[in-house]
């Protein structure tokens, strides 16, 4: 039996970008537990997905693909909730020199730009409703970028941070709530993605390969990378009213891979 006290999303609308993998359909689970109306967003909805009425398909990363979810969120569609999960990297490994105009490219796309335009087109009717929460998934790879393959990713995200903290200022006094989310490594698909590239890249097995991805961040001192569903804890509580002085923040989520303070 639900108790009261952990639908503390009920009544909200939220939007998740990304949100049919990984930390994205982690997030769509645990805010959807808590209690919010809450609509995912991708490429392409998957085969058999269990709310198609709730899904919209469209590429976030695009001009069209952020008007057309924005179109669909007119009226009573609002939400006063929005969570930008979808990013990642497809670059190649190789340094600074293997990344291409259009690499460099595809990377601001998919890991800043497609908030921006999300942000700038859904922002208006948030504050026309008197409020809400928007929550920014960046990387710690903003603070210690990995040379060899995610040079760029690291510099959008670094980018989408300080977005972030610029329209959380912005915002406040109108009531909309604005904050990132830091992950270091998380027990994704994606990330099992990045050592296969780092390996194929360097010409060494994926243990190998993964074992120099933890030396480059330092170790990770809790022994382990965060789960998805971990990551979605974090973000329910940064949307939800129990968060409701927190603005403006970077939270970081990495087992301690951090050395710095």
């Amino acid at each position: 039996m639900t108790t009261d006290s952990e639908r503390f999303l009920r009544g909200r609308r939220a939007l998740v970008t990304g949100g049919t993998k990984g930390t994205g359909a982690a997030t769509v689970e645990r805010l959807r537990a808590a209690g919010a109306t809450v609509l995912a967003t991708a490429r392409s909805m998957p085969h058999g997905y269990p709310h198609p009425e709730l899904f919209i398909a469209a590429d976030a990363t695009t001009p069209a693909g952020a008007d057309e979810i924005a179109d669909r969120l007119q009226g009573n569609q609002a939400v006063d909730v929005v969570v930008h999960v979808v990013g990642g990297s497809s670059a190649p490994a190789g340094g600074f020199a293997a990344l291409t105009d259009e690499t460099w490219l595809a990377e601001l796309q998919l890991n800043l730009l497609g908030a921006v335009r999300l942000d700038r087109r859904l922002i208006p009717a948030m504050i026309e409703r008197g409020g809400g929460a928007i929550v920014h998934v960046s990387s710690i790879q903003r603070r210690m970028p990995l040379h060899d393959a995610t040079l760029a990713y690291a510099a959008a995200k670094a980018a989408l941070s300080v977005y972030s903290k610029g329209l959380a200022t912005e915002l406040a006094p109108k009531g909309i709530r604005v904050n990132t989310v830091a992950p270091g490594g998380i027990q994704t698909a994606a990330a099992d993605a990045l050592v296969a590239r780092i390996a194929h890249g360097q010409g060494i097995g994926t243990a190998e390969a993964l074992q120099g991805l933890l030396d480059s961040l330092g170790g990770v001192p809790l022994g382990r990378f965060a789960r998805p569903e971990e990551v979605a804890e974090l973000i329910a509580f940064l949307v939800s009213d129990r968060a409701s002085a927190i603005t403006g923040s970077e939270h970081v989520i990495d087992g301690g891979t951090l050395s710095t303070i």
